[in-house]
């Protein structure tokens, strides 16, 4: 009888990582060093394996070698095609032997952008029918930053697929959710662990108890005054504070209160976000944390930040009163399920990124928005806008940058021929005339006579790879060399010529 293979977690119960003999199990990361991770650990814990991978060597991901694993590891290389990926179950039958094996196949997310969802559908048929005759396992380890849209194409593979699981980076640990898992025991689903890494293996990290031991403060309402637009409190279990800061105080005795912080100017936002990752680390997932706008100074880039710091809810500023307590019932019994990091300065660090803004170099410019776009902590297809402006005739691109002036950090411009490249970070399609009318001092219908825009990760990537493959080099820079002429070309000085006098009419040959 072939024996499991197994994924090689350490303190993780085998039913949740071991994959039978002839099966299919497909594991999808967000960030390349975790899959890599994910690989490794697996070909350590293995006594026979065979690795393929695609869009990069094979031998990467043994160099430095594991520790553990067989002693010789078949490698091969798939090229990044359809007409290879439909050739993939010819490959194997033609270089495997019929020995138990497991299989790791090692590809970007963007290989199966290449396949239709119905040939993706057709190709883990073609694979399950293969596998079934064959003591060999197949582990399929995806990663970048196209992975959430095959995640949603994989859910409806269950048929055909034995596993699928997901690891996802929350900055101090992973989150591993396993949608379905089929080992020798049966069928698993929809269970969820915490990981840590500690030398490149990944291990179970035992939760902290998070749940409230009593929950005698859920029907109590604890809020900054000016929440509640001057009115005084609406019954007994409404508890008004002075400042956001006496509000906190409070706030670090309440178990499921239904806490409200008021935002009154965007440079709130970094105090505002401590107050709320503190609550939320110490007083656990039962606190329900609310922050009311009260005035226009909230942006894109904000929300996301205090969302990942802990808030269940955020009332925007055109919600009436009756809007506001609305929403407040909504919220009562929920309870707060999102990982929060423990270190909030580099939580900051990754919601905001860009901390320059205005022109930059396009060299400097591409490796911003290269930087920003591959932050897997970003919502994907969310980063930001690339916005490409060629100015009217009239006008030269060097005058037009004079007329642009970025405020928001994140915002940067470079040059190139003859148009200008914007990047606006965190700005929604919707919002993009808005962000053009505070940017340039004048209207930017008349100075631009077309614009285009690219929204979508892939989009921007590949647009910025097409500029960078414009930026100046050294060798594009250096003037041509001269080649010094040689001695036989240096033609010798000749004499001068006398000038003779001719007279007209005369004859000269005697």
């Amino acid at each position: 009888m072939t024996p499991p293979f197994t994924l090689g977690f350490e303190q993780v119960r085998d039913e949740l990582m071991l994959m039978q003999p002839s099966g299919c199990y497909w594991l999808t990361a967000n960030r390349q060093e975790d899959a890599r991770c994910l690989a490794r650990q697996c070909i350590a814990a293995q006594h026979t394996v065979t690795l393929i991978a695609s869009g990069l060597a094979p031998d990467t991901l043994l160099s430095p070698a594991p520790v553990g694993g067989p002693a010789a590891i078949p490698l091969f290389s798939l090229p990044e095609t359809r007409r290879a990926l439909h050739a993939f179950t010819d490959d194997l039958a033609r270089v495997l032997s019929e020995k138990p094996r497991l299989v790791l196949f090692f590809a970007p997310a963007s290989l199966w952008e290449k396949l239709t969802q119905d040939e993706l559908r057709l190709w883990t048929k073609k694979i399950q029918h293969f596998l079934n005759a064959k003591p060999i396992t197949l582990l399929i380890i995806s990663f970048g930053s196209v992975i959430n849209a095959l995640r949603t194409r994989l859910q409806g593979l269950y048929r055909h697929v034995d596993g699928l699981a997901q690891l996802d980076w929350q900055q101090d640990c992973w989150d591993y959710r396993i949608n379905w898992w089929a080992n020798s025991g049966g069928m698993l689903a929809d269970r969820a662990l915490r990981l840590d890494l500690n030398l490149d293996q990944f291990r179970l990290l035992e939760a902290e108890q998070s749940t409230p031991l009593t929950l005698n403060d859920e029907a109590l309402y604890l809020a900054e005054k000016t929440v509640l637009e001057g009115a005084p409190p609406l019954s007994s279990q409404w508890t008004l504070f002075d400042s956001n800061a006496e509000l906190h105080n409070r706030a670090q005795q309440a178990s499921a209160a239904t806490v409200i912080f008021s935002l009154q100017h965007n440079d709130q936002i970094p105090a505002l976000a401590e107050q709320i990752h503190s609550l939320r680390r110490t007083r656990g997932s039962g606190l329900k944390i609310v922050v009311r706008e009260m005035r226009a100074s909230l942006r894109y880039s904000d929300e996301r930040l205090l969302l990942a710091c802990g808030v269940n809810s955020i009332v925007p500023i055109n919600a009436t009163m009756s809007r506001f307590l609305t929403m407040l019932e909504g919220i009562q019994g929920q309870s707060y399920n999102r990982h929060v990091p423990g270190d909030l300065s580099a939580l900051m660090k990754s919601m905001q990124p860009l901390q320059a803004r205005g022109y930059l170099p396009l060299a400097d410019f591409c490796q911003s928005v290269t930087l920003l776009v591959n932050n897997t902590l970003l919502p994907e297809n969310g980063k930001g806008l690339l916005v490409a402006l060629r100015p009217v005739p009239e006008l030269k691109p060097e005058q037009a940058l004079t007329l642009c002036k970025p405020r928001r950090y994140g915002d940067l411009v470079t040059l190139l021929d003859d148009r200008l490249y914007l990047f606006l970070s965190s700005c929604r399609f919707s919002d993009l005339n808005t962000a053009l009318k505070f940017i340039f001092h004048l209207p930017h219908d008349e100075i631009f006579t077309n614009r285009l825009v690219w929204h979508e990760d892939l989009q921007i990537l590949s647009e910025v790879r097409q500029l960078t493959s414009q930026v100046p080099t050294a060798w594009r820079d250096a003037p041509a060399p001269v080649a010094a002429p040689s001695a036989s070309a240096v033609a010798a000085p000749q004499a001068r010529r006398q000038p003779h006098n001719i007279t007209l009419g005369q004859d000269t040959t005697t």
